[in-house]
């Protein structure tokens, strides 16, 4: 699935699946996740208007994933698969 398919997902199911396949490596960096992350937050809102069913998971998805791209642009850390730490 390529990056592109993410704009195209109209159910939850779908949602998880396009953005596990766009998942930055567990070594990128903090940036690239975080930019991850905002798309995810982007992706799971917008699902949750269409998918109705599953509005209030997709919402709690778009939730952790903000709250996940406001911690790294905190921070500069992502505290996860890859992570890293700031040398001052």
């Amino acid at each position: 699935m390529t990056a592109e398919a993410v704009e195209e997902v109209r159910t939850l199911y779908q949602a998880h699946l396009a953005l596990g396949a766009i998942r930055p490596a567990s070594e990128a960096s903090a940036t690239e996740w975080r930019r991850y992350y905002l798309r995810s937050t982007r992706v799971y809102a917008e699902v949750a208007e269409i998918d109705r069913g599953h509005h209030h998971e997709a919402m709690y998805w778009a939730d952790r994933e903000r709250r996940m791209a406001e911690l790294i642009e905190r921070t500069g850390v992502h505290d996860g698969p890859g992570r890293t730490v700031k040398i001052k």
